[in-house]
């Protein structure tokens, strides 16, 4: 009997020394398998028991969060849902999330190590913190205003605070209700099975995520290359440009909308819209310049963040000398995102300095009493010299003024603007999609208030009515009117401020 016993205990022994071995291997070894696994609800659970933090704009909230009572608790809600679709984007339980609810989530979920205000002690207690807040870049009124003027049509708005970076504006249209894939079931799939197959893509953020030829709009990048590398030194000298414009090495002659633009100057052709000109200034450039001209305004980078991801803008680094005509007036395989144009314009109107853009202004622990940080922004570049950049704003004031976009002209302020109408499809037989890129500087002021770009893809229309400056620059002069209100508004408020702190008693011990 005693060896038997002895023989028992042995293996119970090893059992027992089994069981924390066992335990330490599932915890430390499988625990990543175990954690990812599609039937391990606890994340999920975990991660929907707190409702998340909020995204706001202009101190107004964008999100808000619903209890549902059911084992995934809690469900983002969108009071305005397609206003802000293209910048809050969607959170959903079911299909994960987009836009600023993935580029924050860590933050709005509570899983960033930042929100700790002790260290280790929510990984030690298996909790988390709750979701910090997000504070955006834009503006309400300026956000409305676009919306409400593409009145659905197929397109997008982007404006931009030239001195800054600051994304005032992010709307594309036609928009969606991101709540309606919040939570889960049959109701949400059907909504997402209802939205992905819609011909209008309302999913699709134009204004980041699409790509479209920018036509004539693109015309100020090439005068920026033009004027740059001396190749035009006088802005009203005549170019000797033929009109129609033989394109280098073939029979095709590029002809002009325009009357006029024969042997026109800069001036000229970017206040009437000259194709020639501008095509024949491109290959004087040279590809190597063009080239060089087009990086520095942010073409051809995939690295742009906002921070979400930006598609690249393309201009082709390889080309015969008739394709670099066509994609020095916006054609051929140059395209380029509302985003990239608003910086076009943003560029020029800053005096030739570009502003990297962001849409993230804050992250502030919930409720707003502590400032979790502010999103690090990337030093400017410099894409054109000062000279360079004051004369394309005057040509671009011109353009209001006196030319193609005076549709985009606006009481006490300058306006500079640029009109496109970019041909695509198979032999151009695709409706022409309408650009307009701007800014406004309101009088006395020191700085624009302002860059815009619009883009209106509407296949209802008719083709020969659509224009730059028909359809895109009233939905610019709505956006730019709403920025020098929000403007004026600012000053006043800080005329006020600085009005109590002078009063008499309101010294250093009497400021409230």
């Amino acid at each position: 009997m005693i060896p038997c016993v002895r023989r028992s205990g042995a293996l119970c022994l090893l059992l027992l020394a089994a069981l924390p071995v066992h335990a330490a291997r599932v915890q430390l070894v499988d625990a990543g398998k175990l954690d990812g696994h599609p039937a391990n609800r606890r994340g999920a659970i975990a991660r929907y028991a707190e409702p998340r933090g909020e995204i706001l704009a202009g101190g107004r909230r964008l999100t808000a969060s619903r209890d549902t009572g059911q084992q995934l608790r809690w469900e983002r809600v969108y009071p305005e849902g397609p206003l802000y679709a293209p910048v809050t984007g969607f959170s959903s339980q079911t299909y994960g999330t987009t836009m600023v609810e993935d580029a924050a989530d860590a933050v709005l979920s509570g899983t960033d190590p930042a929100l700790a205000s002790l260290p280790l002690w929510h990984e030690l207690s298996r909790g988390r913190p709750t979701g910090a807040d997000v504070s955006t870049t834009v503006e309400p009124a300026m956000q409305r205003a676009a919306y409400t003027g593409l009145g659905g049509k197929r397109g997008a708005v982007v404006a931009v605070e030239p001195a800054t970076g600051r994304i005032l504006t992010l709307v594309s249209s036609p928009s969606y209700d991101p709540g309606q894939l919040s939570g889960t079931g049959p109701s949400v799939r059907a909504a997402w099975d209802r939205l992905t197959s819609q011909p209008t893509q309302p999913m699709l953020n134009r204004a980041i995520r699409q790509t479209y030829p920018p036509g004539s709009a693109f015309k100020i990048v090439t005068a920026a290359a033009a004027l740059d590398a001396g190749v035009v030194t006088d802005v009203d000298a005549p170019t000797g440009t033929p009109s129609p414009y033989p394109l280098p090495g073939t029979r095709t002659r590029l002809p002009d909308a325009a009357e006029g633009c024969g042997g026109a100057s800069l001036a000229y052709a970017i206040q009437w819209s000259c194709n020639t000109v501008l095509a024949h200034l491109g290959t004087r450039v040279g590809l190597a310049g063009m080239r060089d001209a087009v990086a520095r305004f942010g073409f051809n980078d995939p690295g742009l963040r906002i921070p979400s991801p930006v598609v690249p803008s393309n201009f082709d680094t390889r080309m015969s000398a008739d394709q670099l005509a066509l994609s020095s007036i916006g054609q051929f395989n140059t395209t380029a995102t509302p985003l990239q144009m608003a910086l076009v314009a943003a560029a020029v109107a800053n005096g030739g300095e570009l502003r990297p853009p962001y849409l993230v202004d804050r992250v502030t622990a919930h409720g707003g009493t502590r400032a979790v940080s502010h999103p690090r922004q990337r030093p400017p570049r410099r894409v054109m010299s000062p000279l360079t950049a004051r004369l394309l704003a005057g040509l671009m004031v011109g353009v209001v003024e006196r030319g193609t976009g005076s549709a985009a002209a606006l009481p006490h302020a300058t306006v500079g603007g640029k009109t496109g109408t970019a041909q695509h499809g198979l032999g151009n037989s695709g409706v022409p999609y309408a650009w307009f890129i701007s800014f406004a500087r309101a009088h006395g002021s020191a700085r624009p208030a302002v860059a815009v770009a619009v883009v209106v893809e509407d296949a209802d229309a008719v083709r020969g009515h659509i224009s730059g400056g028909g359809n895109a620059a009233p939905v610019a002069r709505a956006v730019m009117a709403a920025a020098l209100r929000e403007q004026d508004l600012l000053r006043e408020r800080d005329l006020l401020r600085k009005r109590d702190v002078r009063r008499p008693g309101a010294g250093a011990g009497g400021r409230r």
